[in-house]
């Protein structure tokens, strides 16, 4: 007899049976039985296994759905929800009565057109998603998949379209994860590109999205500042051979400067009638973002255009001491009207993002660590003064060796730029001026009746001849709801602790609603049925011509974007106790508000 043959070992195993015969019929009631006897053929460790991989799967999806929907769980305090208040009622003017426009006109409840890109729109994302306004962010979605495209013949400015939808559509894709904004800021990016072939790889400020026609700027009175400046020719371009101002000799090589202007549809890139100058500040405050979408998109053509800037800049004479005047041309690629230092408009963020590129890069390019350092000490030497009799630090400006006691608004964006230094272990005494700075703005501010800034400022040198330090002249006394005060209030505040910038900026934000809110029910000219005088829902804030003047600050009927691009956004950013909201050792934001990543170790 030949031994019993040993039991055969139990092996786990899915048995699956094909069933070719005719009959079946794939009713639902035998598939259920189907996958029941599959079910009932797998061992217990099997199921065990399929039940725990499928509970893993659903908690990391729960989890994930939570991490997006509520990034920040801090439910927000007071002042918080009092900017959420403020932002609220901005949208609902926008929504109402300028939707997919680019700015609402609050007082006339319409609107203006600048690019017809949905300029406030896109410029809010990111702002909406802090505040944690989903529902307003879901709508905004829905309208740039729906409705934005730059396939169109319309003039943008680079500078301003950089900073404003490609720093939103880069923001809003980094803190929602949604790809549409990538790919919206990829094709952006790529109808911009026009603007950097000149002569010298300058660019020209503006760029036609349709036709790709790049120029200078007109010097029309948006943005940032652009008026175009007093004692500067209109000077005619010449499209051949392009002769150096105030040499007489043609430019010897090409460099890198753009064009401002670029055709976002035909990619056409063009000067002006008039001149070849950009500023300085537009071509040097675009890279921040031009280098994120190429780390994002892995095409290396956006980084390597504008850091070509950045090393031409880098090596041009015509500096002071680390300062650099107002224009750069983009055929000759050299410094215009020399002589110049400003920190306000058309020189203000380049040293700003000196800084903040150091900080994106993870603190690996000592050339631009260099010449910000530089810069700083030039401010020191050159332009820092103090006035009387309260003896404030203030940053003048310097005209072929004058120096004069002027202060645009936009210069308070360097307190803040100083403390983000400090922190990421620049010298603390560059934390010592931003305070001093700090108590400038805030009095530019306080000393005027209405608690707003003016647009420019002069301050009192002469011990005796006046009460008041902050001066200013008529045609200076407007404000724009520029974000430069509590954007450094922000960062003062995050690195030093000191709960006095929070309550400088509760108090401006209270101004802002005192003097620039555009109340709910707005009275319409004429009369209604009946007789009584109409009233229509309304909403939004303007800017207003007279900041000295409490019973009638004039509004403008103009709200600018980065009211809630970044107004707003700092504001509800200093009113927050949480340092890991938006970490400043993990986001740089850009000059717009906007934050990106850092990519290294900062």
């Amino acid at each position: 007899m030949y031994p019993s043959a040993p039991p055969a070992p139990r092996r786990d195993f899915i048995s699956v049976t094909l069933s070719l015969d005719q009959s079946y019929d794939g009713s639902k009631s035998r598939q259920r039985r189907s996958c029941w006897r599959k079910w009932k053929q797998l061992s217990r460790l099997q199921r065990n296994a399929v039940l725990f991989l499928l509970a893993f799967m659903v908690l990391c999806g729960l989890l994930s759905c939570i991490s997006v929907a509520d990034p920040w769980k801090a439910p927000p305090n007071s002042r918080q929800k009092a900017v959420v208040d403020a932002f609220r009622h901005a949208w609902l003017g926008y929504r109402k009565f300028a939707w997919g426009h680019d700015e609402l006109k609050p007082v006339s409840r319409s609107f203006s057109e600048w690019f017809g890109l949905g300029l406030t729109l896109i410029d809010s994302l990111d702002t909406m998603w802090i505040l944690g306004l989903k529902k307003e962010f879901g709508e905004a979605r829905r309208w740039v998949s729906k409705k934005l495209q730059f396939q169109k013949d319309v003039d943008v400015n680079l500078f301003e379209s950089t900073i404003r939808l490609l720093g939103g559509l880069l923001s809003a894709y980094h803190l929602s994860g949604d790809a549409l904004f990538l790919q919206k800021a990829e094709d952006l990016g790529n109808r911009l590109l026009p603007a950097f072939r000149t002569p010298s790889k300058v660019p020209y400020s503006d760029v036609n999205l349709g036709t790709g026609v790049a120029r200078p700027p007109r010097w029309t009175s948006g943005g940032r500042g652009d008026e175009h400046p007093a004692g500067v020719p209109r000077a005619v371009s010449s499209h051949g051979s392009y002769e150096v101002p105030g040499t007489g000799r043609a430019s010897p090589r090409a460099v890198a400067i753009p064009y401002s202007d670029v055709n976002l549809g035909t990619g056409v890139a063009r000067p002006p009638r008039w001149t070849s100058d950009s500023t300085v500040a537009k071509v040097t405050s675009i890279q921040l973002e031009f280098r994120e979408l190429s780390r994002l998109t892995g095409a290396t053509k956006f980084r390597e255009a504008v850091e070509e800037v950045t090393k031409h800049v880098h090596s041009l004479s015509g500096k002071k001491d680390g300062l650099v005047p107002m224009f750069i041309n983009v055929h000759s690629g050299l410094f215009t009207h020399r002589g110049v230092f400003t920190l306000g408009a058309r020189a203000d963020s380049y040293y700003e993002y000196l800084l903040k590129q150091w900080i994106q890069g993870g603190k690996t390019d000592q050339r631009l660590l260099d010449d910000y350092l530089e810069a700083v000490d030039g401010i020191r030497k050159h332009l820092l003064r103090r006035s009387e009799p309260s003896k404030l630090t203030f940053v003048g400006e310097l005209a072929h060796g004058r120096f004069s006691a002027k202060m645009d608004h936009l210069v308070c964006f360097l307190p803040g730029t100083l403390a983000l230094g400090a922190h990421h272990g620049l010298p603390a005494e560059h934390m010592q001026l931003a305070r001093a700075l700090m108590d400038t703005c805030y009095q530019m501010n306080r000393q005027m009746e209405t608690g707003l800034s003016p647009e420019i400022a002069h301050f009192n040198l002469q011990p005796q001849k006046s009460q008041k330090d902050v001066l200013v002249k008529p045609a200076d006394r407007h404000n724009l709801l520029r974000p430069e005060t509590v954007e450094s209030l922000f960062y003062l505040y995050r690195f030093t602790g000191d709960r006095k910038y929070q309550d400088w900026g509760w108090a401006i934000l209270q101004n802002f609603n005192t003097y620039t809110r555009v109340s709910t029910h707005q009275r319409l000219a004429g009369t209604a049925k009946g007789g009584r005088a109409g009233q229509v829902p309304s909403g939004g804030y303007s800017s207003i011509s007279n900041v000295q003047d409490p019973h009638d600050p004039q509004p403008r009927d103009k709200m600018e974007s980065f009211f809630l691009g970044e107004t707003l956004k700092y504001l509800y950013l200093l009113f927050s106790d949480d340092p890991a909201l938006l970490s400043l050792d993990a986001y740089v934001f850009n000059t717009e508000a906007h934050p990106l990543p850092i990519w290294g170790p900062a």
